[in-house]
């Protein structure tokens, strides 16, 4: 943040979290009552890998990205990044097993946590917590399949249009058969998250743009062609 400048007001609110949009308003405010609020500053650590805590974190403002780390320490894997309204924390929670992953806030954060007790007690205190909880795992187990998959049948340029495909945003106001990733995403993130260097994200990314597939815009990066780019990736598979 530039010197002098105040930080934005950060309206403490589980309103906008995807678990708690199917809640009465008097019951989420209960919840909110009973969470722990913070702030994090941009790069600062949330979570870290192996650590014995237990408590579920839910985004209000911000973006936290889940990282895992090659056995010599020098390679980064991105898993996820969980953007306002996510939540993470939930496997500790729920087998009370040390931390699988590190978490970093990649911008200004704002989040509220809760113990893993208080946490399972609500999933059993109100049902639509635990099936909107349920949907989430059974999201989390099929992305991770896909990403199997990808890993064991796909090159590392088809890696880097598939991770484009899957950041890829449509409508908004969009052309048909046009996305958007937003923001326009860094060649090390891509890498990180796909397996592959820096530089195999740059040729590919370069090649795709000498093809009119993407081009960088104000709004970030800009996909002109959704179909073409699908059936490059289905020709490769």
């Amino acid at each position: 943040m530039k010197p002098g400048r105040r930080s934005p007001i950060l309206i403490q609110t589980l309103a906008g979290v995807q678990l708690f949009r199917e809640l009465e308003a008097s019951k989420r405010l209960s919840v909110e009552q009973r969470c722990a609020w913070r702030r994090w500053s941009a790069g600062e650590r949330i979570l870290d890998r192996e650590a014995p805590s237990n408590d579920v974190y839910f985004v209000v403002h911000g973006r936290a990205r889940i990282l895992e780390y090659s056995l010599s320490g020098k390679r980064e894997v991105v898993l996820d990044d969980i953007l306002a309204g996510g939540f993470f924390g939930e496997l500790s929670a729920i087998d009370g097993e040390p931390r699988s992953a590190s978490v970093v806030a990649m911008e200004e954060t704002l989040t509220a946590s809760l113990s893993g007790a208080a946490f399972i007690d609500l999933l059993f205190e109100y049902r639509e917590l635990g099936l909107a909880l349920m949907c989430r795992l059974t999201e989390m187990v099929r992305s991770s399949t896909q990403r199997i998959v990808e890993l064991s049948t796909r090159d590392a340029q088809n890696r880097v249009y598939a991770e484009l495909l899957r950041l890829a945003k449509t409508g908004g106001g969009l052309q048909p058969n046009t996305a958007l990733v937003h923001p326009i995403p860094v060649h090390s993130d891509i890498a990180a998250r796909v397996s592959t260097t820096r530089e195999t994200v740059a040729r590919a990314m370069s090649e795709l743009a000498h093809k009119n597939l993407v081009r960088k815009t104000d709004k970030g990066l800009l996909i002109l062609d959704l179909d073409q780019l699908t059936a490059l990736l289905a020709k490769a598979s």
